[in-house]
């Protein structure tokens, strides 16, 4: 069997980004509590109804004594580029602006190893990946040191995407602790012993009883930056 991994995908990354969850139908980093819950009510009425709400609608719906309060939030998320006016100061003129994909900031862990098993470093990074890539909520990002993998694709300096999980199917590709040190490769279990099998001929495989060995999670993504 060849890598599980259910979708690849290459962007140029901006680790310098944070916040859990952007773009899509999750919370919006860059809007305030408030903003965020005016920008739902624009886009569920505008879902429900097929027109805009009116100012009057909007300034109801939050209570607000004046069009002034209204104006004022409607400028903001426009400033931020999740709203426009294109026709001037018509009421029902409101467009949503689509904030594209949906997306996760998860935990850059540190470095695996795509050859001999390296000791795993912690790092304070984080990735932002499209929610696309990801099964459930418990997620992680590694950066892969070594080619033993790359005739899966997976090459050294690629980050790839990781679902926690303490038990794998054979072939699939898992991160992997043994002892201290951290490896990614393909799983195949023999009886009592595990076989983590590169997809690279040049290497041979490493064989562990099944008690030396802790699986922390399969590979189900990656991404890989362009320098």
């Amino acid at each position: 069997m060849g890598l599980d991994i259910h979708s690849i995908y290459t962007i140029l990354l901006d680790v310098g980004r944070r916040g859990r969850r952007r773009g899509g139908r999750g919370a919006m980093p860059d809007l305030t509590e408030r903003q965020q819950a005016i920008y739902d009510f624009i886009r569920d009425y505008i879902r429900d109804r097929g027109i805009a709400p009116s100012y009057e609608d909007i300034r109801k719906a939050f209570h607000f004594r004046s069009y002034n309060s209204v104006q004022k939030h409607l400028k903001r998320l426009e400033e931020k580029g999740f709203v426009k006016s294109p026709w001037g100061n018509r009421k029902r003129a409101l467009e949503l602006v689509d904030p594209g994909p949906a997306a996760m900031v998860l935990p850059l862990l540190g470095r695996v190893a795509a050859g001999r098993p390296i000791e795993a470093i912690p790092s304070p990074e984080t990735v932002e990946v499209p929610e696309a890539l990801l099964r459930g909520e418990d997620n992680f990002a590694l950066r892969v040191v070594g080619d033993s993998m790359v005739d899966d694709g997976i090459r050294d300096g690629d980050i790839v995407i990781v679902k926690r999980q303490r038990d794998a199917k054979n072939g699939q590709t898992v991160v992997a602790l043994i002892g201290d040190d951290a490896t990614i490769k393909q799983y195949h279990r023999r009886g009592t012993q595990i076989e983590l099998r590169p997809a690279n001929p040049r290497l041979r495989p490493i064989v562990v009883e099944e008690g030396d060995l802790q699986i922390q999670g399969v590979v189900i993504g990656l991404i890989r930056k362009f320098r």
